[in-house]
């Protein structure tokens, strides 16, 4: 091992910020081995690939983060939860594993805040290689993370409003065998059980330098510290509040209640095998099949303090397990035509299912259906969802050298979406066993499909070779169909929505984005960039079944009316200046820039008339503006400090009329619902205005190794849980800091160490379900309508890593 240069890689890799200048090497494939060796100055080496060519990030004129496979395995950043410290201008609430979890881009979000995140979002893209992906896929075996913030429209098309997040995987090697193993154990406070990472990667060249086959595969178990407290023994049988809306005797527990602990512990498996065929370098076929199971027995939240629950306690009637699957299969062709350009295709077919069962007992409670003059009443959902989608890109990526550079593609997306719900409540009076005995009160379901066609292109000219500038335009198609029934067997309906006459609707439209920048390199180490660029989500149905054509007035149901069946697309134009720069002989990277988002047409959260359920409309604009920084400063070769801030002000600069529903006088179950106005000035909820990290790295030589030792500390500022919060009940969620250390013997073979994640075991609120004006009691009944998801407590471990 040549010391000198493993403490400078190290150094370089030990950052625990990872953005657009302190970013760690990122190394292209066949470029890692010669580039690792090189000592030049770490932004000209750094290899990302977010235009669609591969370039140094000096070379690269957009925003850009980049978290590298180092970076990755030391700051233990497991999925798409743990990167949102480690780049400015993201957001992510991490609401437990039962989802993917809710992300925020620049404050582009209009979706109150929940408990439960998000399974699916198309403001942004995630892609894992070239296949576009909403889901959390575990990072092991990952090149590097690349976050592009602001809309990507032109070369990335689908749901890339915001920004887009690429998971980068290690390709397989055709020259040798590689191998790694990575175990990890820890404690968590407020938890019963130890958890377990265990994981690998094996690669094997199988027709040297022409067929290889990588597989990487983990299991994970992750304890849970919150406990539901208040189960009911027997639905519909025992009392779930046997002793009036305050406080549960002991006497009354033992007779009815029973509690589980640690729920919201997840259990994860995932796979990704990749197998390669090329004959030369110039010609390769990339087959991959990826697959990852997550289960969780319930909500990473509490009730607020209901009924005497703690901090890490859950009053739910009822278990709420997830279980979610996803499918990946993909085949990716790259071929280079005689030296003037190269063709990237690919084709992929993903399956993402979703199979979760929650207490809605509260939901029928805030209905005020009268369910709850029965004193025994308790129900619960069963939800099961499927999304398939369907996609194929094909891209055209000039090789021919000389001042003009281009990228043409095609893009083809078909995503299909089936959704069945069932309410039930058992061994409720109203519930005939006879006609009715899987007591269902009420039962739907949902059919989707939404097609999108697009074409784009991208050129740059080298104007002299320190300034460039690139155009480029995407044109976009999409249509959407939406179908489905509702019924409630409890009034006498069919057992089955299926039985029941379909109702739906098409919907579709077509548009241009647009893409203008320039930059100017000053001298290689100093860049300022521009870019003016427009991006746009398309629209879609909302995941409600359709309301049937004789519906009366006051009807109880939970349906959509044909205007709220479907959606429209929303767009931004973005306008963004920045630098960066390296000074001081590469002792300082530094990286700046200011933006402004402009938001039309925005997709915000509403409410059906009948049942008040979610849905999403368009209406008004918002305005997202702000600015983001970080630095890396390396006052000797041991020693490295690293920092990001982002100020993010995002919020309507439109009045929207009638999209914030509340209870009209909250605890009053006497009244329906009240639909405010959404006012220009209103705060965008989910997003931090103020996020920052600052951390210490310190590496010192060892024997054959380096001790490598780290302490960062993270903030978010605080976050608004709706739009218009501060006159519709909801909240502003308090900021926070958050603490981490970690310390590890690293040798070229093996690494060692010890970390501790929430060092002072802080408590704090990252998101909440519902609004205040749903806290109250109905008919003598406590509601537990209200909820917050919390932070993960103190964490600490042990964990190993050996590579051959």
């Amino acid at each position: 091992m040549i010391k000198d240069a493993r403490l400078k890689l190290g150094l370089l890799s030990a950052t625990m910020l990872t953005s657009t200048m302190i970013a760690t090497p990122v190394l292209a494939q066949e470029m890692s081995e010669n580039m690792a060796a090189d000592d030049a100055g770490a932004d000209n080496m750094i290899i990302v690939t977010a235009t669609r060519r591969a370039t140094t990030l000096m070379e690269t004129p957009v925003n850009i983060s980049v978290v590298s496979a180092e970076d990755l395995e030391r700051n233990r950043i497991d999925d798409v939860r743990d990167l949102a410290d480690f780049t400015p201008g993201l957001t992510i609430s991490d609401t437990g594993p039962g989802s993917t979890g809710t992300i925020v881009l620049r404050g582009l979000n209009a979706s109150g805040s929940g408990d439960g995140g998000a399974t699916y979002d198309d403001a942004l893209g995630v892609y894992l290689g070239e296949v576009p992906l909403y889901y959390d896929f575990k990072l092991i075996d990952i090149e590097r993370v690349e976050t592009l913030l602001g809309p990507q429209g032109t070369l990335y098309g689908l749901g890339t409003l915001a920004g887009a997040i690429r998971y980068i995987p290690n390709r397989p090697n055709t020259s040798e065998v590689e191998g790694e193993a990575h175990g990890r154990v820890y404690a968590k406070s407020h938890s019963d059980s130890f958890g377990v990472q265990i994981d690998g990667m094996i690669n094997i060249p199988i027709v040297q330098d022409h067929v290889a086959f990588r597989s990487a595969t983990g299991y994970y178990f992750d304890p849970g510290f919150i406990d539901y407290t208040t189960l009911v023994k027997e639905p519909g049988v025992s009392l779930p509040q046997p002793d009036g809306p305050d406080s549960i005797t002991p006497e009354g527990y033992a007779a009815n209640l029973t509690r589980e602990k640690d729920l919201n512990y997840e259990r994860t498996f995932t796979t990704r095998n990749q197998l390669l065929f090329q004959t030369t370098e110039d010609l390769k076929l990339i087959l991959t099949y990826a697959y990852q199971q997550t289960k969780t027995g319930g909500a990473q939240s509490n009730s607020a303090g209901v009924l005497g629950t703690g901090r890490y306690e859950n009053a739910s009637r009822f278990t709420e397990p997830v279980k979610r699957d996803a499918h990946l299969f993909s085949a990716e062709i790259n071929a280079n035509v005689a030296d003037i350009f190269d063709i990237v295709a690919t084709g992929a077919y993903t399956k993402v299912n979703y199979h979760g069962q929650s207490d809605v007992t509260d939901l029928l409670l805030d209905l005020d259906y009268d369910y709850e003059l029965f004193p025994a009443f308790a129900g619960y959902t069963q939800s099961d969802t499927s999304r398939k989608q369907k996609n194929a890109e094909i891209r055209l990526v000039s090789r021919h050298g000389g001042p003009f550079s281009w990228v043409l593609g095609g893009f083809y997306n078909e995503n299909e979406y089936q959704s069945d719900y069932a309410e039930r409540i058992p061994n409720h009076p109203w519930v005939d066993p006879v006609t009715n005995p899987e007591a269902l009160e009420y039962v739907s379901y949902v059919s989707s499909k939404v097609t999108e066609k697009a074409i784009f292109g991208e050129g740059t000219f080298e104007v002299t070779p320190e300034w460039q500038v690139t155009a480029g335009a995407r044109y976009f198609k999409y249509s959407s169909t939406i179908a489905g029934a509702a019924a409630l067997p409890v009034l006498g309906d069919p057992l089955s929505p299926y039985d029941l006459p379909v109702n739906g609707g098409d919907a579709g439209e077509d548009g241009w984005v647009w893409k203008f920048n320039t930059s100017y390199n000053f001298t290689p180490n100093l860049m300022a960039y521009f870019t003016y660029s427009k991006g746009y989500r398309i629209g879609g149905p909302n995941r409600v079944a359709p309301c049937p054509d004789n519906i009366a007035p006051g009807q109880q149901i939970i349906c959509a009316l044909p205007d709220e069946l479907q959606y429209g697309p929303d767009t931004t134009k973005n306008l963004e200046l920045g630098m960066r720069a390296q000074l001081f002989d590469n002792m300082l990277s530094f990286n700046f820039n200011v933006f402004q988002v402009k938001w039309q047409g925005i997709q915000v959260n509403s409410s059906t008339l009948y049942g008040a359920t979610g849905i999403t409309v368009n209406g008004g604009s918002a305005e997202s503006k702000g600015f983001e920084t970080s630095f890396q400063f390396k006052p000797t070769p041991e020693l490295s400090i690293q920092g990001t801030y982002s100020y993010t002000d995002a919020k309507l600069t439109e009045d929207v009329p009638g999209i914030i529903t509340i209870r009209e006088t909250p605890g009053d179950y006497s009244n329906r619902f009240l639909q405010l106005d959404a006012l220009a000035g209103d705060r965008l909820p989910g997003s931090a205005k103020n996020t920052a990290s600052l951390g210490v790295t310190y590496v010192t030589p060892v024997m054959d190794g380096d001790i490598v030792a780290n302490w960062t500390a993270t903030y978010r500022g605080n976050v608004v849980s709706r739009i218009g919060w501060d006159r519709a009940y909801g909240d502003k969620i308090p900021s926070y800091i958050l603490n981490r250390a970690s310390i590890s013997y690293d040798t070229e073979r093996f690494t060692v160490g010890l970390f501790v994640d929430n060092v002072f075991d802080k408590y704090a609120v990252v998101s909440v379900a519902n609004d205040r004006s749903r806290i109250g009691v109905n008919d003598g009944v406590t509601v537990r309508y209200y909820r917050q998801a919390v932070l993960n407590p103190r964490t600490v471990g042990l964990e190993g890593r050996f590579k051959f």
